[in-house]
């Protein structure tokens, strides 16, 4: 079953997969306002539903498995985590919304903390929101992407978890993704869609994120 779609030509893809290969480090985690880098190098951050595969993504993505933590426990990723991609890119890893398992009042401020964040960054390029394809966009992602819209800034959707579902299935979901996000000003009109496990579609958003840099 093959469900990479050629968007890049060879040279693209070539040139993104070398970029990725340069080693990626952790900077810092951030769990409030202040704590932000001061920086104006590009960033890219990925947001998505609690146990989306947003960690696996990113994993993937630079070719280090233990780079960002994962977990089958949702709501894990309790802070905006920093990650220096040979000194020309930040890559985000935003908390899962959804349904966190962590006190109320926590919750509200990590929503707070990523609201300021993704308001206020001038240097954000594009936020890529993770649906997991099995599901397609919930109720939880049509408020992330509604305040994106408001805020202005370009957000892609990436469906994750591609091996987890059949082609005819896979063909609606495209479907239902490419009628909504056609309503919501600030989305980007490529989907993406990936599998971290397979190894599926990551080329592609390596290409993606590079011509923003």
């Amino acid at each position: 079953m093959h469900f990479e779609l050629e968007d890049f030509t060879p040279e693209q893809l070539a040139q993104a997969n070398t970029l990725f290969k340069t080693p990626t480090t952790f900077v810092l985690g951030v769990a409030k306002l202040d704590q932000l880098p001061l920086t104006e190098m590009p960033e890219v951050a990925f947001a998505g539903r609690s146990n989306v595969g947003k960690s696996s993504i990113i994993n993937a993505l630079t070719g280090q498995k233990g780079l960002a933590k994962t977990s089958n426990t949702p709501g894990r990723t309790q802070q905006l985590n920093f990650f220096n991609l040979a000194n020309k890119l930040h890559i985000v890893d935003l908390p899962g919304y959804g349904f966190a398992k962590a006190p109320e009042a926590q919750v509200k401020q990590w929503q707070r903390i990523i609201f300021a964040y993704l308001q206020g960054r001038v240097n954000l390029k594009r936020v890529f929101v993770l649906i997991d394809s099995r599901h397609g966009i919930k109720k939880s992602d049509l408020e992330i992407m509604e305040l994106l819209d408001k805020a202005a800034v370009t957000y892609q959707i990436v469906l994750t978890k591609l091996d987890k579902i059949g082609s005819g299935n896979l063909t609606k979901v495209m479907t239902e993704v490419e009628n909504e996000i056609s309503k919501h000003a600030a989305a980007y009109s490529r989907v993406l869609a990936t599998s971290s496990e397979k190894n599926i579609g990551i080329d592609n958003l390596r290409a993606e994120i590079a011509n923003l840099i």
